[in-house]
């Protein structure tokens, strides 16, 4: 049987393969790639060997930052970030969930420190059960990822 592919391909960008089924709309709009003006071709529930069924983002002329893609392992951990130039893959590599996240969420707790002084939001990550658990460095509350992200 002839493999057709279900999703165009892009000449310069970032692709994210292998997310898990449902979670490419959170990472849109975690990383508010829907208010943006790039060309975004997007593949939901589309057959995967590994996952059974996967989401798919492709994104043209942006490549993400160390701190976006530690940010996307929380929601899609088994994903593979490929680097595209000239329609070729030049750089591949899988996600990795960091034990600590700075910056990029703010603390869920209305009380915390991180809110009223100049520090950065820290988070230790683990994970605990099927769930991702971030606990606050300041505040010491734990939270699941999805109240950390706003989501």
């Amino acid at each position: 049987m002839k493999k057709k592919l279900q999703v165009e391909a892009i000449c310069k960008g970032t692709v994210i393969d292998h997310i898990p089924a449902g979670q490419g709309a959170k990472i849109l709009r975690r990383l508010q790639l829907l208010d943006s003006e790039l060309r975004i071709t997007v593949g939901f529930n589309l057959p995967s060997e590994q996952l059974g069924l996967k989401d798919i983002l492709k994104v043209e002329n942006r490549l993400f930052t160390t701190k976006e893609a530690n940010e996307l392992s929380l929601f899609a951990p088994t994903a593979t970030i490929n680097v595209i130039e000239d329609y070729e893959v030049t750089r591949k590599f899988p996600m990795s969930t960091p034990d600590v996240l700075e910056g990029g969420f703010d603390c869920p707790n209305s009380n915390c420190i991180s809110h009223n002084e100049p520090v950065e939001a820290c988070f230790r990550v683990r994970k605990q059960d099927d769930d991702i658990r971030l606990k606050c460095k300041y505040c010491e509350k734990s939270f699941s990822k999805d109240i950390v992200a706003g989501i």
